[in-house]
C-alpha cells in the first residue's frame, strides 16, 4: 500500500520569502497528488544538512511520492542534491514560480489561502558581496516587484480577510534599486498606507539598517498601522568583524537608528540577526556582540553559529575553533533570552493588540507572542492584558 500524501506536500526551509514562496508554490500544485516539494535554504552548511535530512525524512515518510526540491541549495548543491537517490528532480530557484516548470496550467499560480497574515514577496536577489553568504549564488541579483504588482497584490489578501500584511524579500531595503527612478522602500510602504486605508498592520521582514531611506524612517516612528517591531539584518557588534563581512554599517550606525527611532517611538521592540564565531573572532570581538545585546535591547534575536560555505571568502579566512563557535552561539542567545524577559516582564498589565491565530495564541503589535482566550476567533484582532509569563508566553 503506497504511503503517499494524498495532495502536495511542501516542506519549508530558511527564511520567510522561502515561506512565502511555499505558499505559492502549494497553490500551484494544488490539483497534483503525490508530490512532495523541498523548498531548501543555503544560508549555512547547517541550512544544508538540515535540508539534506528533510529530504531524507520526507522519502521515508512517503516513499512512493514524487519528491522534488527547489530553493537555494538547489541551486548551490544542485549536484549533490540530484545525486542523492531519494530526489526524483530539481526545480531552479528562479523557477520555482514559474507553472511550466512543474508542468502546472498557468492559471494555477494564485495566491494561496489567507489565515491570519499574508506574506508578499517584494524583492528578490541580493546584489551585495558579504563575505560569508552565499545567498547571492542561489537568488541572482536583486529584482523588485513593481508598486502596482505589489499593490495588486495586497488588494487580493486584505479582499481574502488577512489583517497584517508583511512585506519580505532577500534584501528588502534594496527594494526599487533595479526600477525607474530607484524608489526607496519608503515609496512602497506609503504607497500601500495611501492606497490601503483599511489595511490594519503592516509588517516588514528583515532590514538593513543603512538602506532604510528617511521616508521609510519617518513611517516607522510615526504611523500606527506600521508595527513597532523593527528586525535589523545587524550580523555582529564589533566593527572590526563588520568590516571583514564586508558589511555597510558600523555598530554606531546601529545604536544610532535605534536611539533615534525609539526617541519618536519607544515601544519599538527590535529583533535583530547576529552571527557568532565568525572567522577572525576573538574573545573581544565576542564581548561587542553580547553588549550589543544589551546596548540596543535585542528582544527578537536570531542567532546563527558560523559555519563555513565553500566558495565565500570567510571560509578561506582563519576560523575560529567550532566548539567556540558553538558556546558563543549558546552565549549569544542566552543574552538574548535575558533581554526578552526583561522586556516580556514590562508588558504584564498592559493592554495589547494581538492577532488570533489558530493555535490559541496570537503576536501583539511589538511581536510578542500571546495566549488568546478562549473564544477568540482567528484572524480577528483581539485586546488582551496578560497577567503572567510561562517561559516566553505572555500569558
Amino acid at each position: 500500500m503506497s504511503t503517499a500524501p494524498a495532495g502536495p506536500t511542501v516542506i519549508s526551509l530558511g527564511c520567510r520569502l522561502n515561506l512565502s514562496e511555499s505558499e505559492s508554490i502549494r497553490a500551484l500544485l494544488a490539483e497534483e497528488r503525490d508530490v512532495i516539494v523541498v523548498n531548501s535554504c543555503a544560508v549555512t552548511g547547517e541550512a544544508v544538512r538540515q535540508t539534506r535530512q528533510a529530504i531524507r525524512r520526507a522519502r521515508r515518510a512517503h516513499p512512493a511520492a514524487r519528491l522534488l526540491v527547489t530553493g537555494c541549495a538547489a541551486e548551490t548543491e544542485r549536484e549533490a542534491l540530484a545525486a542523492m537517490p531519494e530526489v526524483d528532480g530539481l526545480v531552479a530557484n528562479s523557477r520555482k514560480l514559474d507553472p511550466r516548470a512543474w508542468n502546472a496550467p498557468a492559471a494555477a499560480l494564485r495566491p494561496a489561502p489567507v489565515r491570519t497574515r499574508a506574506f508578499i514577496a517584494v524583492q528578490n536577489g541580493c546584489d551585495h558581496a558579504c563575505t560569508f553568504c552565499i545567498i547571492p549564488q542561489g537568488r541572482g541579483p536583486g529584482r523588485s516587484q513593481t508598486i502596482d504588482a505589489v499593490c495588486n497584490e495586497v488588494a487580493r489578501h486584505l479582499g481574502e480577510g488577512a489583517q497584517e500584511i508583511v512585506l519580505t524579500g532577500v534584501d528588502l531595503t534594496s527594494w526599487g534599486s533595479d526600477l525607474p527612478g530607484r524608489p526607496p522602500l519608503g515609496t512602497l510602504v506609503a504607497a500601500l498606507l495611501e492606497r490601503y486605508p483599511a489595511l490594519p498592520r503592516l509588517r516588514m521582514s528583515s532590514l538593513d539598517g543603512i538602506e532604510i531611506d528617511p521616508l521609510l524612517g519617518e513611517i516607522i516612528a510615526g504611523e500606527p498601522r506600521v508595527m513597532p517591531h523593527l528586525h535589523l539584518s545587524l550580523q555582529h557588534g564589533h566593527d572590526l568583524i563588520l568590516k571583514r563581512m564586508k558589511r555597510r554599517h558600523s555598530r554606531a550606525d546601529a545604536v544610532e537608528l535605534v536611539g533615534r527611532l525609539r526617541d519618536r517611538r519607544p515601544d519599538l521592540a527590535i529583533g535583530a540577526d547576529l552571527i557568532a564565531g565568525f572567522p577572525t573572532e576573538s574573545a573581544e570581538h565576542h564581548a561587542a556582540n553580547l553588549s550589543i545585546v544589551r546596548e540596543l535591547g535585542i528582544v527578537h534575536g536570531h542567532v546563527f553559529p558560523y559555519s563555513p560555505r565553500p566558495g565565500t571568502p570567510a571560509a578561506r579566512m582563519p576560523q575560529v575553533a567550532r566548539d567556540t563557535v558553538r558556546a558563543r552561539a549558546t552565549e549569544l542567545r542566552g543574552a538574548v533570552a535575558e533581554a526578552r524577559q526583561s522586556w516580556l516582564a514590562t508588558l504584564v498589565g498592559r493592554p495589547l493588540r494581538v492577532l488570533v491565530e489558530r493555535d490559541g495564541t496570537g503576536h501583539a503589535e511589538n511581536f510578542a507572542r500571546v495566549a488568546v482566550p478562549p473564544g477568540q476567533a482567528a484572524g480577528t484582532i483581539a485586546t488582551i492584558t496578560p497577567s503572567r509569563i510561562e517561559d516566553t508566553l505572555l500569558v
